[in-house]
């Protein structure tokens, strides 16, 4: 007796070290794991954050080791890494927030479509980016 079953298809794992390096991504597939990325390192620096608050608005005292933190260091840390550190901040806020309110236009209006998702992620990448640098330009000194 003939067997009239099909043929299914065979998954397989994909090669982490082969695939991934010629997979492309779209621009809403980078959006959305910055997305995760930037909420994970905001989380992750919280107690920096907080704590450069802190010493920001305690006193006048606590000001001057606040601006200190970013021209001497903070400890063994110079300060161009802690003003690597807060620009690391910086973007992942902006990030966070421009992809944030992108995903919620996009539940609200149900603005699903493969041409809105691609502009608008562009759109999100190029401002959060643009942001950066203008932010980063004045942490740095440049105007």
């Amino acid at each position: 007796m003939p067997e009239l079953t099909q043929k299914r298809p065979e998954f397989r794992n994909i090669n982490a070290i082969k695939d991934l390096t010629t997979y492309r991504l779209p621009p809403a597939g980078w959006v959305s794991i910055l997305h995760r990325v930037s909420g994970a390192l905001m989380f992750l620096l919280l107690p920096l954050i907080v704590w450069l608050f802190d010493t920001s608005v305690s006193s006048e005292i606590s000001h001057d080791v606040f601006q200190s933190a970013f021209s001497a260091g903070i400890g063994f840390v110079p300060g161009v890494l802690v003003k690597l550190v807060v620009l690391a901040i910086i973007w992942a806020y902006l990030h966070h927030l421009i992809a944030g309110l992108r995903h919620l236009y996009m539940d609200v209006n149900h603005a699903v479509s493969k041409e809105f998702g691609k502009s608008s992620a562009l759109f999100t990448l190029v401002l959060s980016i643009g942001l950066t640098v203008v932010l980063g330009a004045k942490l740095f000194g440049l105007y």
